[in-house]
């Protein structure tokens, strides 16, 4: 035949399968390769075991291409399917449910297994959530600029957080809906800018008697929750300034009032405005003055924040264009609120709300506190003092950060000298006080210096070796501040911002009294002269002794059983007012013992060998 006419009709024959399904193969019977099953699987019943979709044949003698692609698709899609399943399961059930049983246990083992890994991951990190909230709370990230905690009967607001945070007591309910008379609410505000707004002015006077002239007007204007928190937050510092005692009726008014401030906390609190700043700082003020139902380190820890919110702690850039008295008032803000922390956080030992090299804010003019004009209610308005106590609380502040707050492990370097230079500049700082400060609050002033010089001066962790010199200085400045604020607390009347921090004062002063005592009280209490030591080149010299003032009233051992005695004397007397000022004198008292035992036992000695009636034992 010609190679053209088998090109033209070519020779058909079926080919050879490639492979026999694999039962076919054991069989050793002939295979047709029929789709979707071949004959013999046919009549024999066993077409799933011969079709493409399976994994029967073996490798690499596939029956056809396509069909391992099929084969392959089928397997991935019931991996995909199992791994759908899976998920879903986890998902319906939730973290804290066990999942639906299903046919597959395989499945089921394993989507329990998941299960339960996530109900351990949900409640490790509830755990830890729940542990960050409550050590964080007091610098609580809440941004308190935000203008959404619009008040309601079921959210929680950002006045309603910082109440819950900063009461100790629930306060009772108001008595009354009217207003106190016209009269005994000028007396109160007229209290409040004597005593608290030359310290702090936060905002003038001259407003405060407007809201009230408003107030009591026949047909009052709109007064908003802000004006009404002010006055009623105004009346209760006013009168818990008078309080003598928890039962007294000053006490007692002080609560009502706050009860009545407390409904316009809302609104008065809310986040965004200056009057959020300026309504902290009042229940700052009021609850130094009633540790009983507020605790002061919260709401100044929020002040703080929304300081901080705000950029009050920066001065606005050269570039905007401000008023001057806008400017003022806005820096007498910020510093009424750095006061305030330094006080409270030095009193209680606690880390500042911000640092100082944060702040970039220059001090206010000089002023009248409460800005009345002439003509006003009062003629002469009070001198203001805000300056002279913003300037030592930034010495307070220097000091206390360098000493205190630092890495306990990495000492001040030259610490001795950084604390003459502290107590020097502390000193240049009274020397300067203005002449016209009321005398009331220059002696809370002279107080502070006092308190600020034993502070500076104990044993600090960052500090250096306390001196005899020093432990000298720690004895006068303390007795002199016993003696005073003794007699201070014993006033009928307090002309000044006196709070319960002045009981925390007492202790501390009283404690470092003793520390000394124990420390070095045979040379201190022998009255033999301590000499200065001798300052280093180029640094300023140690302070000298400060002046006697009880000349006359005995020697050293004397002059310190009394002021021990007035220590114990001064936080009883506190504690007909404040509860907690009780349990620090009963603190005192316990540490104290054995240094008054023996000084005790010294004076003994001593007046019995004065009369006579005292003979040394013979020497054997």
């Amino acid at each position: 035949m010609h190679r053209s006419s088998l090109a033209d009709s070519p020779l058909l024959k079926v080919s050879r399968p490639v492979s026999a399904c694999s039962r076919c193969r054991s069989a050793k019977v002939k295979c047709d390769n029929k789709l979707p099953a071949c004959t013999a699987c046919e009549r024999a019943g066993r077409e799933k075991e011969c079709t493409a979709a399976n994994d029967q044949f073996a490798r690499g003698k596939e029956r056809s291409y396509v069909a391992a692609l099929e084969l392959r698709i089928e397997k991935l899609e019931r991996r995909l399917s199992y791994a759908r399943s899976t998920k879903d399961s986890v998902a319906l059930h939730g973290p804290d449910e066990p999942p639906v049983a299903t046919n597959s246990g395989r499945k089921d083992s394993m989507a329990f297994i998941r299960a339960a890994i996530h109900r351990k991951a949900a409640r490790t990190q509830e755990n830890a959530d729940i542990n960050t909230l409550v050590s964080d709370f007091g610098y609580l990230a809440v941004n308190t600029t935000t203008r959404d905690f619009e008040p309601s009967e079921s959210n929680m607001t950002f006045a309603r957080l910082v109440l819950a945070a900063s009461t100790n007591e629930p306060v009772p309910e108001p008595r009354t809906t009217s207003l106190p008379a016209e009269s005994a609410a000028r007396a109160l505000v007229q209290l409040y800018e004597t005593r608290v707004l030359p310290l702090y002015p936060a905002f003038p006077g001259a407003s405060l008697h407007a809201l009230v002239s408003d107030l009591y007007q026949e047909h009052p204007r709109s007064i908003r929750s802000s004006e009404y928190w002010l006055f009623w937050m105004v009346l209760a510092i006013g009168s818990a300034a008078q309080s003598r005692s928890r039962q007294d009726e000053h006490y007692t008014n002080a609560v009502e009032f706050v009860g009545r401030a407390l409904p316009h906390a809302d609104r008065a609190l809310k986040p965004g405005y200056v009057t959020q700043v300026q309504s902290l700082l009042l229940l700052t003020q009021y609850s130094m003055l009633d540790p009983a139902h507020f605790d002061s380190w919260h709401p100044i820890g929020f002040t703080c924040r929304a300081v901080v919110d705000q950029g009050l702690h920066q001065d606005p850039p050269h570039t905007q264009q401000m008023d001057q008295n806008a400017l003022d008032a806005r820096r007498r803000t910020f510093y009424c609120v750095y006061a305030l922390d330094r006080a409270i956080s030095m009193v209680h030992a606690r880390a500042f709300s911000f640092y100082d090299d944060a702040v970039s804010v220059a001090f206010p003019s000089p002023g009248q506190a409460n800005g009345i004009p002439s003509g006003g209610p009062i003629a002469k308005p009070s001198p203001d003092a805000s300056v002279a106590l913003f300037r030592l609380r930034q010495s307070q502040s220097d000091w206390y950060q360098a000493l205190y707050q630092g890495n306990p492990t990495e000492p001040v370097p030259d610490a001795t000298s950084f604390i003459w230079q502290k107590c020097f500049e502390m000193w240049e700082w009274s020397e300067r006080l203005p002449a016209d400060i009321p005398a009331a609050i220059r002696e809370m002033l002279d107080l502070e210096l006092r308190y600020s010089y034993v502070y500076c001066i104990a044993s600090s962790a960052r500090g250096a070796q306390m001196s005899a010199y020093g432990r000298l200085l720690i004895f006068e400045h303390a007795i002199s501040y016993m003696d005073r604020i003794y007699d201070t607390a014993n006033l009928a009347v307090n002309a000044a911002f006196y709070t319960y921090h002045d009981a925390l004062r007492v202790f501390f002063i009283g404690s470092q009294f003793v520390a000394v005592l124990r420390d070095a009280g045979d040379l201190l209490l022998s009255g033999s002269p301590i000499p200065m030591p001798p300052s280093a080149p180029g640094k300023v010299s140690p302070p000298p002794q400060p002046v006697r003032l009880d000349r006359g009233t005995g020697d050293n051992l004397d002059r310190s059983l009394r002021c021990l005695d007035r220590v114990k004397l001064t936080l009883r007397l506190y504690g007909d007012r404040w509860e907690d000022a009780l349990s620090l004198m009963e603190s005192f008292e316990t540490i104290s013992s054995e240094v008054w035992k023996n000084l005790t036992t010294r004076r003994a000695m001593r007046n019995a060998a004065a009369t006579g009636q005292w003979q040394p034992l013979p020497v054997a």
